[in-house]
């Protein structure tokens, strides 16, 4: 028997490409917290007991992080102990005498998992939550400062989101309204909701928050019936909201293949 030392939870959803199948799921890995970044990392071996001060760990993992940067920008493969990043260029080259034409080219990375990193993914088992109910979404906001649904959205009022399945309840760590900037940082609603129905929120936007287009999330145990869920579900709305003139736009969406 395999000997699991962590475990991913998922939840069951129904794999609409197979319609001519009725009990076909695809399994959809419950992740509701943050994404960890170099500081989090930092602060992590610090808490294993590192003798090295947080600001200089910090700087050497954003050193290298930089170093692998800059060698796959010359052409290296670069292995370390999670992957393998090895340049690759995307596009159709007619002839041999063609050139780099940036309208049909691309250079790109495939990233290969490392031996290392497949090692420790062979201890991960997975449980089972339970069905995910294809019901549950965030279907509108709107902005109830100007009245509008554009996406807009204004700090220190309240926005009305309308769905399936949103109210807010249970008690378990994460659960709330939070809105999710473009670094990963959240932001939760912590003023109480003046509205809080299975279909129907009302969530005060954070003052604080500044320009830039934020990701929605809701963090719930409703499930309909008088028994919450065992683990939060966790629902996004599918379209980016707004503070000001939105930040920078240079976001670029392409990702590299992971193998």
């Amino acid at each position: 028997m395999a000997n699991y030392t962590k475990f991913w939870k998922v939840w069951l959803r129904l794999n609409l490409l197979t319609k001519d199948v009725d009990n076909d799921y695809t399994a959809e890995v419950s992740a509701m917290k943050n994404s960890l970044r170099n500081e989090d990392i930092a602060q992590r071996i610090i808490d294993e007991g590192s003798e090295i001060k947080y600001d200089t760990l910090l700087s050497i993992i954003n050193q290298h992080d930089r170093i692998i940067r800059e060698a796959v920008m010359d052409g290296y493969s670069v292995l370390t102990k999670t992957c393998q990043f090895t340049p690759r260029v995307t596009g159709s080259w007619i002839g041999s005498s063609a050139k780099f034409d940036p309208e049909k080219h691309k250079v790109t990375l495939d990233i290969t998992l490392a031996s290392e990193m497949r090692e420790a993914l062979s201890h991960v088992g997975v449980e089972v939550l339970e069905v995910k109910g294809s019901g549950a979404q965030i279907g509108l906001v709107t902005d109830e400062a100007t009245g509008l649904a554009t996406g807009v959205i204004t700090p220190g009022d309240d926005i009305l989101i309308d769905g399936e399945k949103i109210r807010i309840a249970g008690d378990a760590a994460g659960v709330g309204v939070f809105f999710i900037g473009s670094d990963d940082v959240s932001h939760p609603v912590t003023h109480r909701l003046s509205k809080n129905d299975p279909k129907c929120v009302r969530a005060r936007v954070p003052a604080d928050l500044t320009d830039g287009k934020y990701t929605l999330r809701i963090v719930t145990q409703f499930s309909n019936t008088s028994t919450l869920l065992k683990e939060p579900r966790t629902l996004e709305y599918e379209l980016p909201l707004t503070v000001g003139n939105g930040g920078s736009d240079d976001d670029d969406d392409d990702r590299p293949v992971i193998e």
